[in-house]
Formats: structure tokens, C-alpha cells, sequence
């Protein structure tokens, strides 16, 4: 199950909006005799690639599944059939389909005879597929919130320059990110500040995320922003009461709320247009908004081993007041990276 996981993953940011699915086909005799992944929308699934990589010694074998078997017919067929045409004698799967278009395929293979366990490797096979997992259970997408910062928490240095806090390792690193998202969001002060290009470079073969920038005004995007180029589609958001120097099919007009466009209508715009998983790459002022909206679920952070005494800090306001408010993080991961420590983290669930 953990190869299956590991083969998932190769699918983050191309399979929207569609989950992240890996699979591995043990023979009878336990041997490993197919694998696959779901590799984009509307291509075969995982089950489909390691059932054809098994060929006849999937007959009497096992098939091992990080999300349960789907049992509709969409784009292609449903799973749970296709493992039955091939004699599959045992299934395990991580993760049971929330979706309520395509669950049941566990009760198909039962009601076939086959015996079927679920729950191995359950969190580390939901983790790989969070975005998809939350677009489902919330109906939006799912948010990461990046950032690059020093050990004393600065992001830029008193005089604004911030080019460059963390290494070209760390940098590399995000284009990672970004290539295992459907969309990167940035804000205003950061289009003014970096002109920022927010396409993937350096990956082979990654799908381009949706470039979004947050525009409240309508008056930090120039014609020759680097974003509007053809690198990568581009969206801009501006308020629906704006007056921008621009209004072209990449405007979306949005309703105005505290200091900037409602966050939750704008994931609403990205989910509809297939956006199951969010880079949050803005500054300050644009993630202290996701977070007074309820609207991250994940934060990576770069920390440098640089101190600049001064300058913006990571975030700004994010409806916190007292430390009782404070949002308490899961650290899931850290890694050196070059010079420079990424961690990450997950949200808490507060109790009530």
C-alpha cells in the first residue's frame, strides 16, 4: 500500500478534478505483478494501468488501492467491474469515496464474492489525496499556504527588498509545489512588488497551474505583467464595483468584503472551474484574509538562517486577537532543504 501511495502522488496537479489514485497487483503467491496510477482526467485509473500491467496474473491475486474502487460509469468505467473481469480475489483499499456519484464500489465486489478490507495506510493515503478529499467533505478547494521567511520572521527587510531570503534550492523546491497545484494566488502587493511569473519551471512535463491574482482595485496588473504572458492561463480577480485599465476574459468580478474581495466566492469561482487545490503564494495582507475566512488547510513554511531585525512579518491580521484565538498547527514534515528548513503543517480541528 505504501508503493501505491508513493505512485498516487506522481499524479498531484494534472488528475483535477479528479482524486490522486494509486494501485498495486500482488499474484497469487503475494509477488507484485502490476502497478499504476490515475495519470489525468478522463484517462484510465489507477486499477485500469495495473490490471493491464498484470495481465493474467492478477486472476486469483490481490489488488491493493488508496481509494476505494469507484463504481460509475463517467470518462471511463467504473473500477470496481474491471477488478472483477479480471479475477482479482482480494482487494484492499486506504480510503473510503466520500463522492457520492462513484462510492459503493466496495459493496459491488462483496456482492461478487470478493473479500475487501479497508483502512491500510488510511491517513498517509487521505494526506496525498487532501485537495481532492476536501473538495468533496467542503466544496471548495484545498489551501497551502507558502512562505519564505527568516528565523526572527521577517519576510522582506525594512526597506521592502526581499530578493532573495531563502536559497536556490528552496526556490527550486516551490516550483515543486506549485507544480503539484491547479492553482497559484497571489495579491496586489505582491504583483506590484515582485511582477511576479508564478509559472512552473525546471519540472518536465508538469501541467501549468491556473495563475490567480487578487486585484481588489483593478490597478496593480500593467499589460506587460509577466503574468499575462502564455506561459500558464491567468485569471484576475478584481472587485465587482472596479473600474480596472483591464477587463478581458481573464477578469472575474467579484463581491468586495473587509479589505479585499470575499475570499470564500473566490474559491467558489476557482472550484467551479475545476481548482481542487490551491498554492497560496500572496503576501501578508492577502493570507491574513484566507485565515480569517476559514480558508487554509496546510502552511509550508521556508525558514533561512538569516536574522533582519525588522521588516513584515509572515501575516497580517487573520482575525486573531488573543492567544486563545490562536490557530494551532499539526507539524507534519520538516526538511532541509539547501540551507534553509521547510515545515510543514496541518491544521488542528478546534474542539468545541
Amino acid at each position: 500500500m505504501r508503493r501505491a501511495i508513493t505512485l498516487a502522488a506522481r499524479g498531484l496537479g494534472s488528475t483535477s478534478p479528479n482524486p490522486v489514485v494509486g494501485c498495486v497487483v500482488l499474484d497469487a503467491t503475494g509477488e507484485s505483478v502490476g502497478e499504476g496510477w490515475h495519470q489525468r482526467a478522463g484517462g484510465p485509473h489507477a486499477e485500469v494501468h495495473a490490471l493491464r500491467a498484470a495481465g493474467e496474473r492478477a486472476r486469483g491475486g490481490t489488488a491493493l488501492v488508496t481509494l476505494e474502487p469507484c463504481n460509475h460509469t463517467g470518462r471511463t468505467g467504473p473500477c470496481a467491474q474491471a477488478l472483477i473481469d479480471a479475477g482479482i480475489a482480494r482487494v484492499v483499499y486506504a480510503v473510503g469515496d466520500p463522492n457520492p456519484t462513484a462510492t459503493g464500489g466496495a459493496q459491488t465486489l462483496r456482492a461478487a464474492g470478493i473479500p475487501v478490507e479497508q483502512g491500510l495506510l488510511e491517513t498517509e493515503a487521505a494526506e496525498v489525496n487532501a485537495a481532492w478529499l476536501t473538495s468533496v467533505r467542503l466544496g471548495r478547494p484545498h489551501v497551502t499556504w507558502k512562505y519564505a521567511a527568516t528565523l526572527d520572521g521577517r519576510i522582506a527587510a525594512a526597506d521592502g527588498t526581499s530578493r532573495w531570503i531563502t536559497s536556490a534550492e528552496a526556490r527550486a523546491d516551490v516550483h515543486r509545489l506549485r507544480a503539484e497545484c491547479d492553482a497559484v494566488v497571489v495579491g496586489s502587493g505582491t504583483q506590484r512588488a515582485d511582477d511576479p511569473h508564478l509559472a512552473v519551471r525546471g519540472i518536465e512535463g508538469a501541467v501549468q497551474p491556473l495563475r490567480v491574482v487578487v486585484d481588489t482595485n483593478g490597478t496593480a496588473v500593467p499589460p506587460d505583467a509577466r503574468v499575462l504572458d502564455d506561459a500558464a492561463p491567468t485569471l484576475i480577480a478584481v472587485a465587482d464595483d472596479a473600474t480596472p485599465a483591464y477587463d478581458t476574459e481573464n477578469t472575474v468580478r467579484l463581491p468586495r468584503a473587509e479589505g479585499g474581495l470575499d475570499i470564500r466566492t473566490l474559491l467558489d469561482v476557482l472550484h467551479a472551474r475545476g481548482v481542487r487545490s490551491v498554492l497560496l503564494e500572496g503576501g501578508p495582507t492577502l493570507a491574513g484574509a484566507f485565515v480569517a475566512a476559514g480558508a487554509v488547510d496546510r502552511v509550508v513554511g521556508y525558514l533561512a538562517p538569516v536574522l533582519l531585525g525588522a521588516g513584515p512579518a509572515a501575516l497580517t491580521g487573520g482575525g486573531i486577537t488573543t492567544i486563545t484565538e490562536a490557530l494551532r498547527l499539526d507539524v507534519s514534515e520538516t526538511v532541509r532543504i539547501g540551507p534553509d528548513l521547510r515545515i510543514t503543517a496541518t491544521l488542528v480541528a478546534k474542539e468545541h
